[in-house]
């Protein structure tokens, strides 16, 4: 029973899968590492069995508190994103929620610091990341918007919800020739951003539009 929850059955097949990865090459992804997390996490576990049919479809799908499990080419791209400038070893990720961006990151990045300010998300997050055995990482009931002073510096650090402008705690958490992946701006009106961090200070470059749930403060238990 475990074996067939983990595969999926139906339309979450792996020919099903197959046809998700071909539609993210289509669009861009190239990352042979990140194609193939997104090939083999399985993202009917982190959705309400209602929705496990719809898993492996290029789309945002609703997972309660107001929050989504992010359209899969958004999380290859900002994997990708954060990846592009060779390997990190620490990660922060700001919005754990259901805990599939952790779990693509899970392979790729030897240790990973996850917020999340919602507790029932935490706990299934936990629960979910626990039966996929995901190793190495560390999840955190906080504001992401402080970050995780006591770990830093990262290498890297992403956000999963968009702050209408990017929180200089976060930044400053950031080690020299880190990177930093966010969705910023007002609702409507976001732009996916990568900030490295130099010894002169921090080069943004824009990605392109996006559309995400706000970086909300305060915790919600």
């Amino acid at each position: 029973m475990e074996s067939s929850r983990l595969s999926g059955i139906g339309m979450t097949s792996a020919r099903t899968r197959e046809r998700l990865i071909q539609r993210l090459k289509e669009q861009g992804i190239r990352d042979e590492r990140v194609l193939d997390r997104i090939r083999n996490v399985p993202r009917h576990l982190f959705v309400d069995e209602a929705l496990a049919s719809r898993a492996y479809e290029d789309t945002a799908l609703p997972i309660g508190f107001g929050q989504t499990i992010s359209q899969p080419y958004i999380v290859a791209r900002m994997t990708e994103a954060l990846l592009a400038a060779g390997p990190l070893d620490k990660v922060l990720e700001i919005g754990t929620g259901c805990g599939y961006q952790t779990a693509v990151l899970a392979t790729l990045v030897p240790e990973i610091f996850s917020i999340e300010r919602i507790a029932p998300l935490l706990t299934r997050a936990r629960q979910t990341l626990r039966e996929l055995k995901a190793r190495t990482l560390h999840l955190r009931l906080d504001d992401g918007h402080v970050g995780w002073a006591a770990r830093a510096p990262f290498d890297g650090i992403l956000l999963t919800a968009a702050p209408p402008v990017l929180p200089v705690k976060l930044l400053d958490q950031l080690r020299v020739g880190g990177r930093l992946i966010a969705p910023v701006g007002p609702e409507g009106r976001q732009e996916l951003l990568r900030h490295t961090r130099t010894e002169s200070g921090v080069r943004s470059e824009t990605l392109g539009p996006v559309s995400f749930v706000p970086l909300l403060s305060g915790l919600q238990r």
